[in-house]
């Protein structure tokens, strides 16, 4: 089944130009014939608008294709790493290799090193780790088979959970895969720091902590030469594994060796001596870095607003979040989830979501994901919608856990017709609803979902 492609109200807006008026196309059906659209498309709306339909990939290869031969508007590189990542996300790798095949007889569009680090990262996220280093031997073709892209290559291994596969190309301890042939000609130095701290950060995305544990005593032990990026991933391992003092014991050897703090370590121990010590001691050291000259980020903020949250501290968290702006940090999307995550009144939560559109702070996928499960776990449909009409009317297109959210909300109501409904929409778009008995969806192998 395939619904018709209309672009909402906010992309049309998003998407009129100002510098010569667009004449309708004279075939009307085209989808996009609507938009006032100028011939000489700017090359920032054209990335939002790709950007609006990453979890639509038809929506934005018609959009990509459209907007080429309509207008004639010369893709560059940055733009076709966009639809890259957004075919990737929905394994249409044929057709990424046909757009990387039309990109090389472009020289304003030639591929790059983000062009394959995109590929590596959508191949090992489908799991398909031979056609990443298939794509990776690939790379003389496009002059770019350089430790840059081994590097890009191990960090998307470890990136999505395939540690051991990237352990074993970059040491060669296990020969099972034979992936470690495939580095021939690299000089892949046994105490690279980069190289370990992309493998320990691996591990860490992992969740394994002992292992992460005995990597960390394993450089030691090989003489690699650990830097601040290896400190600030091995204290929010111990931050993030249960052990946050030893976090804040490691930031305090880290300082005795002379090792400069950044931001981010500054930004590590202070989520980790509030989850031990408290948000106030928290406060303390955010007090210490800017004493030290560090500007506190976004992230510095959302940790601490996040702290007070869980301490039931709103209006202090609030009135950071005011403050925010006074000292040239702007809140994004997390900033408030810490809010939406913490309160637990409908009417205040509404207030703050309206406040943070009103305020030019645009939600994410994982906002609107947020409010439709807490919404529909109340049993507060008028608002479920309420949150998924804004979502369509700002643009964003909505991914599987946004429409699995909204189902079953409406599977609780009863309303299984419309569930239904929206159940075929996102076949039509090529997401995977969850399989529900109430619909008569089926598992994997064809069965259905029985009582």
């Amino acid at each position: 089944m395939r619904w018709p492609i209309l672009l909402s109200s906010s992309t049309t807006r998003l998407l009129r130009f100002t510098f010569l008026p667009f004449q309708t196309h004279p075939f009307s059906h085209n989808k996009f014939s609507t938009l006032n659209l100028n011939p000489i498309a700017n090359p920032t709306t054209v990335r939002d608008t790709l950007s609006s339909y990453n979890n639509d990939w038809k929506r934005a290869l018609e959009f990509f294709n459209w907007v080429e031969t309509e207008f004639k508007f010369q893709h560059s590189t940055e733009t076709y790493n966009l639809i890259l990542d957004i075919l990737g996300k929905f394994f249409e790798f044929q057709q990424c290799w046909n757009l990387i095949h039309r990109m090389r007889n472009n020289p304003y569009s030639f591929p790059n090193h983000t062009t394959f680090r995109v590929m590596f990262k959508r191949y090992v996220s489908a799991h398909c780790v031979d056609d990443a280093v298939v794509t990776f031997q690939r790379l003389n073709e496009f002059n770019l088979m350089d430790e840059t892209s081994f590097i890009n290559l191990v960090d998307a291994l470890c990136e999505y959970k395939h540690v051991i596969e990237a352990q074993d190309l970059v040491f060669g301890t296990k020969k099972t895969s034979n992936l470690s042939s495939n580095v021939d000609g690299f000089d892949v130095s046994s105490n690279n720091t980069k190289i370990y701290n992309i493998v320990l950060r691996g591990w860490y995305k992992l969740g394994w902590w002992s292992k992460c544990w005995e990597f960390w005593d394993e450089m030691d032990r090989k003489g690699v030469q650990k830097d601040l990026h290896s400190y600030s991933i091995y204290m929010d391992i111990l931050s993030k594994g249960r052990k946050p003092w030893k976090a804040v014991k490691l930031f305090k050897e880290m300082k005795r060796k002379g090792i400069k703090a950044d931001v981010v370590v500054y930004n590590i121990v202070i989520r980790a001596t509030g989850v031990s010590q408290g948000v106030d001691f928290s406060i303390r050291l955010f007090r210490e870095m800017k004493d030290l000259g560090l500007n506190p980020t976004v992230v510095t903020y959302n940790t601490i607003i996040r702290l007070l949250c869980a301490s039931y501290r709103y209006k202090e968290a609030l009135t950071l979040l005011r403050t925010m702006h006074h000292n040239g940090c702007s809140p994004n999307a997390v900033s408030y989830q810490c809010f939406f995550a913490s309160i637990e009144k409908p009417k205040l939560i509404i207030e703050l979501f309206d406040g943070m559109i009103e305020s030019g702070v645009r939600p994410t996928t994982d906002t609107y994901v947020m409010l439709l499960k807490k919404f529909a776990r109340w049993g507060f449909l008028r608002l479920v919608f309420l949150v998924w009409n804004k979502m369509e009317k700002l643009g964003c297109s909505p991914d599987a856990s946004a429409y699995n959210a909204l189902i079953d909300a409406l599977v609780e109501k009863g309303m299984i017709d419309m569930a239904r409904k929206y159940d075929e929409e996102m076949l039509a778009k090529g997401l995977s609803p969850k399989p529900r008995k109430e619909l008569g969806t089926k598992v994997l192998g064809g069965e259905s979902v029985e009582e």
